[in-house]
């Protein structure tokens, strides 16, 4: 099985965050989103001290990095796992920290490339859209089965689409006809239900709504809302924690998730930080970095990206230096 090797976005920005934690014997990074092994190739390739463990949900990914990075040996691992799994990964390899933990979020190349995953909206294909095709509900199970309530809200929240309610009543009234299978019927209801001067702007009319389903699917902002929080408690000091967010709902959590790591309980009009109370990490970014013009001319996935990423400077409470 192949697939195009699609350019992974900042590639050199995430590898440069990345470096200053890795640049020892014995360093290790967890690669979170492993997809087709992009960022881990080039960590492998650049950062000789450092050996990759990389999570991946979807078992055609991780059989693709394994081939890919194979000419790595040992220096590579590669886990089936959903990411917010990272405590119990790292358990499971006797590992009690990491120097690095890495995100790039969203759908990947390869699942976008193949038709019968059902995430591209180009072809009619199985309306799937499940990340590890083994588990869980479809796509076409959402649609089918959800309170128009609920699918209202996941529309308007994940895809930020305005005729969400448009858009619901038409699925409502065709699913009672005949139920959802494939992404093809599921297009043309969008071109219908979406009024004509909106269809002329934004991109493809069906862009927000397949988003919002892949990511309800996914379950993928609860998944990242676990799974920051667990990253940060991996890393030991002089650790990074390096994101790239392509949804405002996943870098707004990102953000929210790295100021309360790096808050202290110190009274604001204090003047002075007392021993002890200082907070043990810090924000590497200044906010959220995006991708230079240039970038964005060759690989437009680039555009939407925000990056961040945060430091260990002292132990975990109960960990002694």
């Amino acid at each position: 099985m192949t697939t195009p090797r699609h350019a992974p976005v900042l590639l050199d920005r995430v590898v440069a965050l990345l470096t200053p934690a890795l640049d020892h014997e014995d360093a290790v990074l967890v690669d979170c989103t492993l997809g087709l092994g992009g960022h881990s190739e080039a960590v492998l390739a650049r950062c000789g001290l450092a050996r990759v463990i990389g999570i991946d949900r979807d078992p055609q990914a991780l059989e693709l990095s394994r081939e890919r990075l194979a000419p790595y040996g040992d220096r590579f691992t590669a886990v089936h796992a959903v990411y917010d799994e990272i405590p119990d990964v790292l358990d499971e390899l006797g590992l009690a920290e990491v120097d690095g933990v890495l995100f790039d979020l969203g759908v990947s190349s390869m699942q976008l490339d193949l038709p019968e995953r059902g995430f591209a909206y180009a072809v009619d294909a199985p309306l799937d859209m499940r990340m590890d095709a083994g588990s869980g509900p479809t796509a076409a199970d959402v649609l089918n089965t959800y309170p128009a309530g609920d699918l209202v809200r996941i529309l308007r929240e994940y895809g930020e689409e305005r005729h969400a309610r448009r858009i619901v009543a038409a699925v409502v009234r065709e699913r009672d006809r005949e139920p959802f299978t494939t992404s093809g019927r599921l297009v043309e209801l969008l071109y219908e239900a979406i009024p004509a001067p909106a269809r002329r702007t934004g991109g493809h009319p069906a862009k927000r709504t397949f988003q919002a389903l892949r990511m309800e699917v996914n379950d993928e902002l609860g998944v990242l809302n676990r799974a920051i929080p667990a990253a940060i408690d991996a890393i030991g000091v002089g650790g990074r924690v390096v994101v790239e967010a392509y949804h405002s709902l996943e870098d707004r959590l990102v953000k929210r998730a790295f100021a309360a790591a790096v808050s202290t309980d110190v009274p604001e009009d204090l003047p002075f930080v007392p021993e002890g109370h200082e907070p043990a990490l810090r924000l590497v970014t200044r906010g959220a970095e995006q991708a230079p013009p240039e970038e964005i001319a060759t690989n437009p996935r680039a555009a939407s990206v925000r990056l961040r990423a945060i430091e260990r400077v002292r132990p975990r409470t109960g960990v002694a230096s």
